[in-house]
């Protein structure tokens, strides 16, 4: 039986994150790629010159047609941009029972913004409760509960139960962005249990598109039948290992893109 995975992004012209990093992912880890664009980036290694976003209908078309024929195992959300492509995709995912996973995308690795102000709110009230599992990183879920950015894990856990009290079902806040000898992700369940995944922190430039990588990674465990804690342990070791293998490639000048077939590595040398 073949496994399908859907991602609902944008696109990065660069190649190392958004839609391209998604279908990477799904394709290194056995699962079949399908696609929403919900925007055009003009995007490299160093930082994103322009975006054109597509408009609500093609969106919504783009999601009928995908969900109306392929039987998807697992959605996976990333740039929506603007309020109204966060509407459409909210209202696209009605009927759907598979499991979704939304990464709030705020901003690019280089800074550059990719949400509009006014989204953030009509993010957190048409679509986080409407996902199985939210992934924000430590910028991300500071922008989301109005508090400042978490500097201990306790303070990445408060904000876990502060997303959920608002409406989220599940959490992972994301270490990536801290500081320390280690990366700690937290995640909080539907149910109230508390995860840590603890890996040694990497020196590293190319790093960009870990977020969209670990959230497709996430969807495609969970597409293939991984209980959430263990589809999350999982995505994490993928995105360490495509880290670490990632730290030669030659990519652009600015910050490069991890190594998603790390795991067939005679095939794929850049």
């Amino acid at each position: 039986m073949t496994v399908i995975g859907l991602t609902i992004a944008g696109s990065d012209s660069g190649g190392g994150a958004g839609i391209q990093a998604d279908l990477k992912t799904f394709s290194a880890l056995g699962v079949y790629g399908a696609s929403v664009l919900t925007a055009i980036t003009a995007q490299n290694t160093i930082g994103v010159a322009a975006i054109e976003e597509v408009s609500a209908a093609m969106v919504s078309a783009q999601m009928r047609a995908v969900l109306g024929d392929l039987a998807v195992d697992a959605i996976k959300i990333g740039m929506l941009s603007r309020r109204e492509t966060i509407e459409t995709v909210a209202d696209g995912l009605q009927g759907y029972r598979g499991p979704v996973v939304l990464d709030p995308v705020m901003a690019a690795t280089s800074g550059d913004r990719l949400l509009r102000d006014d989204a953030v709110a009509v993010l957190k009230a048409r679509l986080m409760p409407r996902v199985d599992l939210i992934t924000p990183n430590l910028h991300e879920a500071a922008i989301l509960t109005g508090e400042m950015i978490a500097a201990t894990t306790d303070a990445a856990m408060h904000q876990a139960r502060m997303l959920q009290a608002g409406g989220a079902c599940s959490v992972l806040v994301k270490g990536g962005h801290g500081t320390g000898r280690e990366c700690i992700d937290i995640l909080l369940t539907a149910e109230g249990e508390l995860h840590q995944f603890v890996r040694p922190r990497l020196a590293t430039t190319n790093d960009h598109g870990t977020g969209c990588t670990l959230s497709a990674a996430i969807a495609a465990r969970l597409a293939k039948g991984d209980g959430l804690a263990a589809a999350v342990a999982a995505a994490g070791d993928y995105l360490h290992a495509a880290l670490i293998a990632g730290r030669d490639l030659k990519v652009g000048g600015g910050r490069g893109p991890v190594h998603h077939f790390f795991g067939n590595r005679q095939r794929f040398r850049f």
